[in-house]
């Protein structure tokens, strides 16, 4: 936790910015959850609330970095409450791009619902964005108790997410190969299956961050590159 300061007020503005990151990590918890739950039921009401809460996110962010900016012209903060503070405003950047992804899959509902595909697909979605979110849960709780060890649980873990989206990837390519039917509404599945591999890289962006308010170190870069083979189908997917 921050640490304490002879100017009550002092600790009170770092308070207000850890307090403000627990509430959008909880509330961009709510809308990937939220987004999944409108593509697997194909309700379009609760994908258009997914899309409308994203401005509370980007609101957030806007007041974190506002808050951020007085602190440090006022306090010209040094060491750890520097750090705290820097923290601060890249977390609060990663989580208002979680809601960017949650309102990204939200915006595919429509499309998705018109043509429904096997329950296999949507059940492989809910777990990997189960997976995400569970990364992005476990994040902010290493961040709310300051823990280094769950930090580098949460990073490794990074790898299952990947996998298992390569493995949803190449089923749903599957799927459209085999029918042509299928095209339009698995490649909004890709993409939404992307968004979701994407949330588990900001959870590990996030871990990275606390790390460094914690011992004023980067992490080790030896995170495995990514695939840009998706991508690249991704890509072409989008343009025809």
């Amino acid at each position: 936790m921050p640490s304490q300061h002879t100017v009550t007020s002092y600790d009170e503005e770092l308070k207000f910015l850890a307090r403000k990151i627990a509430e959008m990590g909880g509330h961009a918890e709510r809308m990937v959850e939220q987004s999944i739950k409108a593509i697997v039921t194909a309700d379009n009401a609760l994908a258009q609330r997914v899309i409308s809460e994203d401005l509370i996110l980007d609101a957030g962010e806007r007041e974190i970095d506002d808050k951020a900016i007085m602190i440090i012209a006022k306090r010209q903060p040094m060491a750890v409450d520097l750090r705290e503070i820097i923290g601060a405003i890249r977390i609060s950047a990663d989580l208002e791009r979680v809601g960017d992804m949650g309102k990204n899959i939200a915006k595919r509902v429509v499309a998705v619902s018109e043509t429904r595909q096997s329950v296999k697909l949507y059940r492989g979605l809910e777990t990997l964005a189960e997976l995400a979110r569970t990364q992005l849960k476990d994040v902010l709780d290493a961040y709310a108790t300051r823990s280094v060890t769950q930090i580098n649980i949460v990073r490794d873990r990074d790898d299952e997410i990947d996998a298992m989206y390569t493995s949803l990837f190449r089923e749903l390519l599957t799927y459209m190969m085999e029918d042509p039917r299928n095209i339009t509404a698995c490649t909004h599945l890709l993409f939404c299956a992307k968004n979701i591999e994407r949330i588990g890289d900001h959870a590990t962006n996030i871990a990275e961050t606390v790390y460094y308010i914690v011992t004023g170190n980067q992490m080790p870069p030896d995170r495995p590159k990514d695939d840009l083979s998706h991508d690249v189908v991704l890509d072409e997917l989008h343009k025809n």
